[in-house]
């Protein structure tokens, strides 16, 4: 029989994945780091420079009609215009607090660990209330545009805004692809977990984890959301320290070794499975 946070887990992923959810990235993921001091950035909206949130690339390119996930920065105080956007993107609060509503709606300040996905179309603002604001955004197709509410539609999804507080997460009892041993913990956030389809889980790893993820699809991506873990693609490798904001991607078959001092949440994409062990 399935545990009620099990049920409570399937039933948020089930809100999630409707009309635009992906299914599959044919995009292959290589063996690639980019540590948080290592990101280019740009202005998330061009149009207005200094007046748009910061872009950082993590991977893929947000201009084009591709697979993409950056960082954005919000300064303290900043809310946009209401406008929509062409293609749904889903994110993930890594500092600060942010709003992201229709415009008559009460403010809802999602703290750091917080996930909400905007659907295309559906009109809304986005505000940040502390005094350093960031958050990853991932998109499947591009390219990311901005535009303004009387091009608003409906595209069959609807929005979605999950305080960290309210997120399920489910140990090595309920999940397989964990060892018993390690005491790792998973968020599903989006997608299907049917075989070779793409999804998104939020992997909790405990102070002093010393282990490896073992990738077996051909696209794997992380992004570290909060905590530090060092990150090394085998023994004769460097090793690199990520913090917040830091990605690296993993080829098929591959396995990154991985080991933290601090409690550490990690953003996973992948398109199949992977083993934690």
């Amino acid at each position: 029989m399935k545990s009620i946070t099990t049920t409570l887990a399937i039933l948020l992923l089930s809100v999630t994945a409707l009309a635009q959810t992906p299914t599959t990235d044919h995009r292959k993921s290589k063996n690639e780091v980019v540590t948080a001091d290592n990101v280019e950035w740009g202005w998330l909206n061009p149009l207005r420079g200094d007046k748009s949130p910061a872009a950082g690339k993590l991977w893929g390119d947000r201009t084009k009609n591709e697979p993409a996930g950056f960082l954005v920065k919000f300064k303290k105080g900043f809310s946009s215009p209401p406008h929509i956007h062409n293609i749904t993107y889903r994110g993930v609060v890594i500092k600060g607090l942010l709003h992201n509503d229709d415009e008559n709606a009460e403010k809802q300040w999602l703290p750091a660990g917080s996930y909400w996905q905007q659907p295309a179309g559906e009109a809304h603002i986005t505000a940040a209330d502390a005094e350093d604001n960031m958050a990853f955004l991932d998109i499947q197709e591009g390219p990311y545009l901005v535009k303004p509410t009387s091009e608003a539609f409906d595209n069959g999804e609807k929005p979605v805004n999950v305080d960290k507080t309210n997120l399920v997460w489910l140990n090595a009892n309920d999940i397989e692809w964990v060892s018993e041993k390690s005491n790792v913990e998973t968020a599903f956030l989006w997608g299907s977990h049917e075989k070779n389809q793409l999804r998104a889980s939020l992997i909790k790893l405990p102070a002093g984890f010393k282990g490896k993820i073992k990738n077996l699809s051909p696209n794997f991506r992380a992004v570290v959301i909060s905590g530090k873990v060092t990150h090394q693609f085998s023994k004769k490798d460097n090793e690199n320290v990520l913090e917040p904001g830091s990605y690296f991607g993993a080829e098929e078959d591959s396995s990154p070794r991985l080991k933290t001092d601090v409690e550490t949440v990690i953003y996973i994409r992948s398109n199949g499975k992977f083993k934690i062990k």
